[in-house]
């Protein structure tokens, strides 16, 4: 599977590539433009629209090519590898949740100078933890 992968991506990157060159190798339409007006004899103001030479179709057929492998790689790269067809959320549901009775029982000693926390249970915890360091 990855060597087609690789074969995909290189296939996308040489089609982008003769996108580019073949884009820039052809005559742009607004360069007979001042043909048109009495120094050159043009069919129309901004060139024949409906004649493709070769460039052309070269460049269509290597747009198609980029995205036809385009598609590929975002079809190969979003398959579910379990199976189960989920997404990120059915991960996130098969990992077990932390519960309180994992926690640790001993509480940190800034905890004493909060309000409404008992100073004894505090206190004991924090002593148990620097007994234990």
């Amino acid at each position: 599977m990855n060597f087609v992968l690789n074969l995909i991506l290189i296939v996308q990157v040489l089609a982008a590539v003769a996108m580019v060159v073949l884009v820039l190798l052809q005559h742009g339409k607004g360069a007979d433009m001042g043909a048109s007006f009495g120094s050159g004899s043009s069919g129309s103001l901004f060139g024949a629209t409906g004649s493709a030479n070769f460039l052309s179709r070269s460049t269509a057929a290597a747009a198609t090519l980029f995205f036809a492998s385009t598609l590929a790689l975002a079809y190969f790269s979003t398959r579910s590898t379990s199976g189960d067809g989920g997404g990120v959320m059915s991960e996130l549901a098969a990992k077990p949740a932390v519960s309180a009775a994992s926690k640790p029982a001993s509480v940190p000693a800034g905890i004493a100078q909060i309000p409404g926390v008992a100073p004894g249970k505090a206190q004991s915890g924090a002593q148990g933890n620097a007994q234990k360091h």
